[in-house]
């Protein structure tokens, strides 16, 4: 019996993630968190109305994972070139609404420990999405395109692994919560 027999959810699980890995090391800089955003609103979708069900619960704690990384990659890593670049007006705007989001993010996470009330995760996970509904595409309009030609080599190659497999030291908080 192959591996795929035995646990075909694993094994498909296993090709997602090598396929994330392999786009990830190979296409633009920009086109990677554009998929992240992507892939973060679909987690925290796949989660908010379901998090009664282990799979969909998992799937909602992964995205406010991964939204914290994401968060954290573009604070320390890409918001200094983009504002060393001229682009400190746009990069505040972006440094206060990741304040926002991290605070929804603080109350999503009590809320999964404590196995809060269903209602208020909902409302919770709604706020973050409309937030990020509105804060991404200006993301991917006015900074993104410039990551590409701004960032030498060494960052990039450093902002796709924290991508893969990274994440944010320990009680590192955003910026603007300091």
């Amino acid at each position: 019996m192959t591996t795929e027999e035995r646990n075909p959810q694993e094994h498909t699980a296993e090709v997602v993630m090598d396929q994330r890995r392999d786009r990830t090391l190979t296409e633009p800089l920009s086109a990677s968190f554009e998929r992240e955003h992507r892939e973060i609103d679909d987690g925290i979708l796949t989660g908010v109305d379901g998090a009664a069900d282990p799979s969909r619960r998992a799937a909602l704690v992964d995205a406010v994972c991964a939204l914290r990384r994401h968060i954290y990659a573009e604070e320390e890593l890409m918001f200094p070139a983009l504002r060393d670049a001229g682009l400190a007006g746009p990069v505040l705007v972006m440094l206060r609404e990741h304040a926002q989001m991290w605070q929804l993010l603080d109350t999503i996470d009590q809320l999964i420990t404590a196995d809060g009330p269903a209602e208020e995760l909902h409302d919770a996970c709604h706020g973050l999405l409309d937030l990020l509904a509105r804060h991404n595409p200006k993301e991917e309009v006015i900074l993104y395109p410039q990551v590409d030609t701004l960032l030498d080599l060494r960052a990039a190659s450093v902002l796709r692994r924290l991508l893969l497999e990274g994440e944010p030291p320990a009680g590192w908080r955003c910026q603007q919560l300091r």
